[in-house]
């Protein structure tokens, strides 16, 4: 099929907000994105369709079954396939007039100042709260443009950090909203999510892209739009710059990986190796505490007690067993752990350190 560029972005250009200018403005801009599942999938769809020039995505994932029913882009047919790579095939479908790349690739401190250096723009579209602060304090050191996108359950979390103002200064970014990372909170895998709320933050991510590239509108910045989608609410959370922290130190003196295990209580924790050696012993109990029922765990047999249904006061416990809770990353079981211990003092109960992922 023939078509020109003008022809396509018809709809656009005829935006007096927008025109021609906005229009050449898009097509020279180079956005980086991080994350390529149920907010990087939409982002990048989106943002290619809109004009944009170049496109770089970064996703070290393959597709799960459990991705399809919010990360829209990708079909049953690509499930096991690299993220990125799938995205990027999608784009090349639908965007013409876009160039793309991608990068199967986790993101990790010492290739983040290299990879966001050639960008005008970069947008989250992770999961994962340290590399949230990462790809931040590196867009702070080299003075580029963020756009923050979250979720937790039904709320979404929307802001653009770290943009150049008039009078010469930088506006507020993610350590001046929460100065340090949060060891407590599950990421969608673990607490779950509603696929609407995934759309609709993406997509106001996707606004803050294009209204910075073509400077119409007004930005989220020095501010954190918070999202509901239970009540249909969104309230504005101001922020101001905190002078006090240091991103160079920051940056030099951490390494960005899940910290959640250094504010756990030992007692209540049991290695990977000291469960392998225990396994054969009758007292053990495991208890899946996944929301995903179907997902498979290394052992014969076990309990499964999903985390958003899991009710302390219902629970019947056996005091001749050790309970060890398990899950993912180690954050949800180390929860349920603890509910258990305060319900029942006496009870031999633990939580597998870091979760499946590292056993």
């Amino acid at each position: 099929m023939n078509f020109t560029k003008d022809q396509y972005f018809q709809r656009q250009t005829i935006l007096s907000e927008i025109g021609e200018e906005g229009q050449n403005l898009l097509q020279k801009a180079k956005v980086l994105v991080i994350g390529c599942g149920g907010l990087g999938s939409p982002i990048a769809i989106y943002l290619a369709a809109s004009g944009i020039g170049e496109l770089h995505l970064v996703d070290f994932d393959t597709v799960s079954v459990s991705n399809l029913h919010r990360q829209v882009f990708f079909k049953v047919e690509d499930i096991q396939q690299p993220k990125a790579a799938i995205l990027a095939n999608e784009i090349k479908k639908r965007a013409p007039f876009t160039k793309v790349i991608f990068t199967n690739e986790a993101v990790s401190k010492n290739a983040i100042l290299g990879l966001i250096s050639n960008y005008d723009i970069i947008v989250d579209g992770t999961d994962s709260l340290p590399i949230k602060y990462l790809i931040n304090d590196a867009c702070v050191l080299l003075k580029k443009p963020l756009v923050y996108g979250s979720l937790y359950k039904f709320d979404g979390y929307v802001a653009t950090f770290n943009v150049l103002n008039n009078e010469g200064n930088y506006t507020c970014n993610l350590r001046d909203a929460f100065p340090k990372i949060a060891t407590d909170i599950p990421n969608c895998e673990e607490a779950g999510t509603l696929n609407p709320i995934v759309g609709i933050i993406a997509l106001l991510q996707v606004n803050e892209v294009l209204k910075l590239i073509t400077k119409t509108g007004k930005l989220l910045i020095n501010q954190l739009l918070i999202y509901n989608a239970l009540e249909n609410s969104q309230f504005k959370m101001k922020l101001r710059k905190n002078e006090l922290i240091n991103i160079d130190e920051i940056f030099n003196n951490s390494d960005y990986l899940e910290t959640f295990c250094e504010t756990q209580d030992a007692t209540l924790l049991i290695s990977a190796l000291e469960l392998k050696n225990r396994l054969n012993s009758k007292n053990i109990e495991i208890i899946s505490v996944y929301n995903n029922e179907n997902t498979f765990l290394p052992f014969d047999d076990y309990q499964k007690i999903p985390y958003k249904t899991f009710d302390i006061e219902k629970f019947i416990p056996n005091y001749e067993k050790q309970y060890v809770v398990v899950c993912k990353k180690g954050i949800t079981s180390y929860d349920v752990t603890l509910k258990l211990k305060e319900k029942y003092p006496t009870l031999s109960v633990v939580s597998l350190t870091e979760g499946i992922e590292k056993y």
